[in-house]
């Protein structure tokens, strides 16, 4: 299905169409999303058709106010409170106490749901003029790259979707980050904003470990993110041999190196946001490119650095 610009006339529809049980790709900061009426359970079991997506996988439900959070969160303590204000809108996720009309099939059965206010104007545009709360994961199959630019859902989820909302290339490239606050608060998913801008908010977070049989939130599986292209971790780019150059691609941090099929370049300021911004593009542009494998350069641990060496880490395990 060809994506449609984010004219007015064409979020009325989408909006429409969520209302009436659709499903609508948009895009927000992040990545873009794959949406429906999160009250809706038929339409939530669409987004699972669609991505092949399993049902232990718990969605993020989106909104456009705060007004919105209360009719799905029963309660919102006081360092949730915090992080709203400091942060909201924006790229973070917090997973709260759950309201019964939520669907488990958006909780994948927890007493807990994970919410957010986006920052793009677009995406909560569409979220206000629908009047309902949207669950919505990437809008991609489950387990591949993530899309941020709507070409990237038009290949990927082609017609299996009601409508396609283009709204460019995302902000960050990389989904939210996720915490939860209780019954401690804790880090489940490294993403656009740096841990240690949360702590600095609320204090020490702890580490979650991941449980795979029953994820706390989304993103959280060994293998995910991962493109069709084997993806390798390396170093230093130029210290390969060039036997083993020769078929593959090289997704570079900050300057490229000979004897590529194709190669990236992530920032060549060595800019940890642009290269956030530009990873998944990347990704999709280097698994389209007929290499053996993608040599993927680490980036450095700090920051949104470690949101990048996630994604790359999972991307290289399946």
């Amino acid at each position: 299905m060809p994506a449609v610009p984010a004219t007015s006339e064409n979020l009325d529809r989408a909006a429409a169409l969520l209302r009436g049980g659709g499903v609508v790709a948009f895009p927000t900061e992040t990545v873009y999303g794959l949406g429906a009426n999160a009250f809706d359970a038929r339409a939530v079991a669409r987004i699972f058709e669609i991505k092949a997506r399993p049902a232990f996988d718990p969605l993020i439900v989106h909104l456009s106010d705060e007004a919105m959070l209360e009719r799905v969160a029963q309660d919102v303590p006081p360092a949730a409170r915090a992080l709203i204000q400091t942060f909201w809108p924006g790229p973070l996720t917090i997973v709260l106490n759950k309201r019964a009309m939520v669907p488990d099939l958006v909780t994948a059965g927890l007493a807990t749901v994970a919410v957010r206010m986006p920052a793009h104007p677009i995406a909560r545009a569409l979220i206000e003029r629908a009047g309902t709360p949207i669950a919505a994961p990437s809008a991609n199959p489950f387990g591949y790259l993530s899309p941020t630019q709507a070409a990237h859902v038009e290949r990927m989820l082609d017609d299996r979707v009601d409508c396609i909302i283009d709204g460019g290339s995302t902000e960050h490239g990389v989904e939210s980050t996720i915490v939860m606050l209780e019954p401690r608060p804790a880090l489940l998913r490294h993403g656009a904003i740096p841990v240690e801008a949360i702590e600095a908010s609320i204090g020490p977070l702890a580490r979650e470990l991941s449980d795979e049989a029953r994820p706390l939130a989304p993103g959280r599986l060994s293998a995910h993110y991962a493109p069709h292209t084997p993806i390798r971790i390396i170093g230093d780019a130029a210290r390969v041999p060039e036997s083993e150059r020769h078929g593959a691609a090289l997704l570079a941090f900050r300057s490229p190196a000979a004897g590529y099929l194709d190669a990236r370049v992530l920032s060549a300021a060595g800019d940890l946001r642009e290269a956030a911004s530009h990873l998944f593009e990347y990704l999709h542009e280097l698994d389209a490119s007929g290499a053996v494998r993608i040599d993927a350069e680490r980036v450095p641990m700090d920051g949104i650095g470690i949101a990048i060496m996630d994604r790359l880490q999972r991307a290289g395990s399946r």
